[in-house]
């Protein structure tokens, strides 16, 4: 099936995004400087729409109109309670627009539509929902102690947060942070990927449609660092939460540091997923190949680093040949697709030169390897790599794309050492039917989050980050909520 044989549901992607203009203070409005950004659909090359690119201009009248909406007291003023009945709305509202948020991100990213219905657009409004419950739950308590006075606690919102969200998975990444900043009683200045912002557009008309007053929620577009680095070092934001590379999240966190700010971060991922040999085989190959070929590899939480114990090694090899090698790849919008497109040409040449860097180091090609040509978009196929040494940049880089290499181990000991031997800590992942080794395990793997015997396992009440150059803070979870706030103590003299 091709693009155009697809069926694309009523209010499709033209409507969507109409304006493509900013979101600023209750308004759409086009770019101080007039001019536009393409967006190029991943599966086609084509461009299928035009949005604003906003200006440091820009940059500081969404500032000034979420400080404004905060000290006035708009979002921040309402008890929690209120909060939450608008935040259950804008879910609500979500719900009855799923098919044109899933539209959106399968477009914007080449994401199959299957999965974008299924896990980008559900995962975004269970976090709505979730938080939209504890917005109810922000207590503070009295403090015991030998003063003559009575002590108390009270948890406040920090402010102007700034929202910056990567390319990958741009509604759940933006959830996890604008949802849980609405919820404490923040205003919010979201800056989307500059390839991948429509579901950003269609969240501003949900938000205002469920009632967050103008200036509380204000969306800016356009791709370039000077504009991220401008939004992240104004004096006038208060917190800095951030996904992407690591190597930007550093420039982020320096930045930020200048003006004391605290950040969230969740930054870049390269887990192993480790295999012992007493594991469901046929489960486990099936949650083996899901973790590196979901969202085209994209995905930092993916699982790339494949360690499978030495009496199974050449088994599972083989294995993985023949299943890999069917994995249904092609046009975002057929129901039977599982693997779409790299988001770009960018991405696709990147994924292209490490592939080609590990045939020259040695490297065995036992499946994929190469680019897929179909109907102009930025294919490749999923790939295995065996036989590579750990140094291997395939190995210790964080690729972001369809590959999958694999490296045999000897002890659970040295599956331990080879897993925490990378530079990152953002998951990892444990297959065994021994209950005792997977807490053994999982106890001793340096990540923020590990799966035994499945991967991707997430939802709004667990939560997720990273250890190491992963990054730092969590998100979803009460834990997510509680750094959108600061704690004050009130001590009030009783004699």
């Amino acid at each position: 099936m091709t693009l155009q044989d697809s069926q694309i549901p009523a209010g499709s992607l033209p409507d969507l995004v109409t304006r493509g203009q900013l979101f600023i203070n209750g308004d759409w409005r086009p770019a101080s400087g007039a001019s536009n950004s393409s967006i190029v659909n991943p599966a086609t090359g084509q461009e299928t729409a035009t949005v604003s690119a906003a200006t440091t201009a820009d940059i500081d009248a969404a500032v000034a109109a979420a400080k404004t909406a905060f000290e006035d007291g708009r979002w921040s003023g309402l008890s929690g309670r209120e909060r939450s009945r608008i935040l259950h709305r804008a879910s609500q509202i979500m719900r009855e627009r799923s098919e044109e948020l899933a539209l959106a991100e399968s477009t914007d990213v080449g994401k199959p539509i299957t999965f974008a219905r299924a896990v980008d657009v559900a995962t975004a409004i269970d976090q709505y929902e979730y938080v939209a419950a504890l917005a109810q739950q922000l207590d503070g308590s009295v403090r015991e102690t030998p003063l003559a006075a009575h002590a108390f606690t009270k948890r406040e919102p920090l402010g102007v947060i700034a929202a910056i969200t990567p390319f990958n998975f741009p509604l759940i990444l933006s959830s996890t942070k604008i949802a849980p900043a609405l919820a404490a009683g923040n205003t919010v200045v979201h800056k989307p990927a500059g390839d991948t912002p429509l579901s950003a557009l269609l969240m501003a008309k949900i938000l205002t449609e469920a009632g967050v007053p103008a200036g509380v929620f204000n969306v800016v577009t356009g791709s370039g660092s000077a504009l991220g680095d401008h939004l992240v070092a104004h004096p006038d934001v208060n917190k800095v939460a951030f996904t992407g590379s690591t190597e930007i999240g550093r420039r982020v966190a320096a930045l930020a540091g200048e003006n004391l700010r605290p950040v969230t971060a969740e930054l870049g991922g390269n887990a192993a997923n480790i295999l012992f040999a007493d594991a469901d085989l046929e489960k486990a190959i099936g949650t083996i190949i899901s973790a590196f070929v979901f969202n085209s590899g994209q995905f930092c939480m993916g699982g790339p680093r494949l360690l499978v114990e030495r009496p199974i090694y050449e088994t599972v090899l083989g294995i993985l040949k023949d299943a890999v090698a069917g994995v249904p790849v092609g046009d975002p919008l057929d129901p039977a697709t599982v693997m779409g497109p790299m988001s770009s040409q960018k991405q696709l040449d990147k994924v292209a030169r490490y592939v080609d860097g590990a045939r020259a180091a040695g490297g065995q090609i036992i499946v994929g390897g190469q680019k897929l040509d179909l109907n102009g978009g930025f294919f490749y196929k999923p790939t295995v790599i065996a036989g590579l040494g750990n140094d291997a940049e395939a190995v210790t880089d964080e690729i972001f794309g369809p590959v999958l290499t694999v490296q045999p181990f000897d002890t659970e000991e040295e599956a331990i050492g080879l897993a925490n031997s990378t530079k990152y800590g953002l998951a990892a992942g444990v297959q065994t039917s021994s209950i005792s080794r997977a807490h053994r395990v999982s106890s001793k793997l340096q990540a923020g989050i590990v799966w035994v015997n499945a991967w991707a396992l997430l939802d709004p009440a667990v939560p997720f980050g990273g250890v190491k150059n992963s990054g730092w803070g969590r998100e979803y979870g009460p834990e997510a909520l509680d750094s959108y706030t600061r704690t004050k103590s009130v001590v009030i003299a009783t004699d």
